[in-house]
């Protein structure tokens, strides 16, 4: 059985601060933050996704978005909304473009979500968003971002973005990074022909334990896993004229140890996920070939 070291010590270290959090004459530590601490406000995302396809610019990516202040939302006066772009493939040149202001919420703007905290959305398209950017064709590719950036005005006119953030508000605690990267992904109409090589990896170096890489070829199905050890590799080929490939990820016992690699037969590197890999059919990158 593996025991986790890291959350074993998480629970040692807050039991010492839990033992050690009072001074000598009884006032509590937790009380002196508090008093010394300006309160502020967030912006947290409720859900983001969608896929920007390179071959197909009707794709979209949206997101919505949560405001919360110290007044439940009263002291919001607008969050405005900045598009940049960038250009992250050398061979077509530099299309970098710079921040955008492309919308402004104001509190009409605004919806009361589940707990009465005021949200809005956020939806484009990619042509939309080229066209924001002024850009057009030759100026982006495959592996290029388009960049969303939000900054909350209070009514006392602080603001709060990205920039001001630190960890613990951008990530997993309140989910307010302030600012979205969509990739721009080449999604290949049809089946790419050729030989594929998985590079499967585990941080523990006892294989999977259960979990596998899923191909199906025109209604055939292969499974690769790593049966021992910290690493290995898998080939599988998709033959001229097929006309059904998907890749899917399944999870087994372990996942947080497992991650992989996908090279197509361009040479590119197709998909890249882990550790703790998403679980499901996968959407390969592919823009040569």
């Amino acid at each position: 059985m593996k025991i986790n070291n890291k959350i074993l010590g998480a629970i040692i270290g807050v039991s010492s601060l839990l033992i050690t959090s009072c001074d000598d004459d009884g006032g509590k530590v937790i009380d002196e933050v508090f008093a010394e601490t300006t309160r502020g406000a967030v912006l947290r995302t409720i859900e983001s996704g969608g896929i920007l396809d390179r071959f197909d610019t009707s794709t979209t990516f949206s997101f919505t978005f949560e405001e919360q202040d110290y007044e439940d939302g009263d002291l919001l006066e607008k969050v405005d909304l900045y598009i940049s772009f960038d250009d992250n493939t050398e061979a077509n040149g530099d299309s970098t473009v710079d921040e955008i202001l492309i919308e402004t919420f104001l509190p009409a703007d605004f919806t009361d979500g589940e707990f009465g905290l005021p949200r809005a959305s956020y939806e484009t398209t990619l042509a939309n968003a080229l066209s924001q950017l002024g850009l057009v064709e030759g100026d982006f590719d495959g592996g290029d971002a388009i960049q969303f950036r939000l900054i909350l005005t209070l009514t006392d006119g602080r603001t709060f973005t990205n920039d001001d953030s630190t960890g613990t508000i951008t990530g997993s605690f309140f989910n307010a990074p302030y600012f979205y990267n969509p990739i721009i992904k080449c999604i290949p109409p049809a089946p790419v022909a050729g030989d594929y090589t998985i590079t499967l990896e585990d941080s523990y170096g006892d294989g999977w334990n259960g979990a596998s890489i899923d191909v199906v070829i025109d209604g055939v199905e292969t499974s690769y896993t790593l049966a021992s050890g910290a690493a290995g590799t898998e080939t599988f080929t998709v033959p001229e004229g097929a006309a059904e490939f998907t890749l899917a990820f399944s999870s087994g016992d372990w996942d947080s140890e497992i991650t992989y690699e996908i090279e197509a037969p361009t040479g590119e590197l197709a998909l890249s996920d882990g550790p703790s890999p998403t679980v499901g059919i996968q959407t390969l990158n592919i823009c040569g070939g």
